[in-house]
């Protein structure tokens, strides 16, 4: 089972990226809560180089509030990590399956949810 749902995006840089992704992602109803700029941060802290990644958390407030209903204690888990990361003629975007990362979590109707996020970050990558 793979954890995240993939996609390239050709000759595009990861700025471009960012910016259709963001918008992608809002137009499904996720908000973006937390960045983590990883190239700049590894400078600063450990001083090496390496290419740009970008982790963006992602959140739809109304099915974060449903699974938090349903467990409280999985906001350890939240948000929904959606990375951009620069590779040879492109940015690969890639956002993790809810699922995967719930599957610990023995509660069928959080399963379900997670389906359905699942469901709505695949078409915001693929709309991106």
């Amino acid at each position: 089972m793979s954890y995240t749902y993939d996609r390239v995006l050709g000759g595009v840089g990861i700025a471009d990226a960012d910016a259709r992704v963001r918008k992608a992602l809002a137009d499904a109803g996720f908000g973006v809560l937390t960045e983590i700029d990883v190239q700049a941060t590894m400078k600063k802290k450990i001083d090496v180089d390496m290419d740009a990644y970008r982790i963006l958390g992602a959140c739809n407030p109304t099915m974060a509030y449903k699974a938090i209903g349903l467990e409280p204690r999985v906001g350890a888990m939240l948000p929904c990590n959606v990375i951009l990361r620069e590779i040879d003629g492109g940015t690969e975007v890639s956002a993790i399956d809810p699922s995967a990362s719930m599957a610990a979590i023995d509660n069928g109707e959080l399963q379900a949810v997670a389906g359905q996020v699942g469901e709505m970050l695949k078409a915001a990558i693929e709309a991106a």
